[in-house]
């Protein structure tokens, strides 16, 4: 399997139940079919860089979160397609980091000393 981040950007304007509903069907897509959620971070809400229309709607705030995975490519594949349509998601990016855990790790957190 191959090592993962998905950086999200949610509408701000979403009740808690529907952004809860977001991370956890994202994260059920990777779960259903083999995969390994390692960590899912909310980075709160902030301001949009430059303004983004998505569905016949203007945004400059946005609810940014990240989630680190582990999974095949046909299952990216997949989230790619589901986020893309998703009226809750302004912009959504996957990012490879490695084809393991152990490629992201640094050299001095693998022995535990400190910098």
């Amino acid at each position: 399997m191959v090592f993962y981040e998905l950086f999200c950007i949610s509408r701000t304007r979403l009740v808690e139940v529907n952004m809860k509903d977001l991370v956890k069907q994202t994260s059920l897509i990777v779960l259903n079919k083999g995969g390994v959620v390692r960590s899912l971070k909310p980075m709160g809400e902030k301001d949009l860089p430059y303004r983004i229309r998505k569905h016949q709607e203007y945004h400059v705030q946005g609810y940014q979160w990240l989630m680190q995975f582990d999974a095949n490519p046909i299952v990216v594949n997949e989230l790619n397609k589901k986020l893309k349509v998703d009226p809750r998601v302004l912009r959504h990016t996957v990012i490879r980091l490695g084809s393991k855990l152990e490629d992201v790790v640094t050299s001095a957190e693998k022995t535990g000393t400190r910098v």
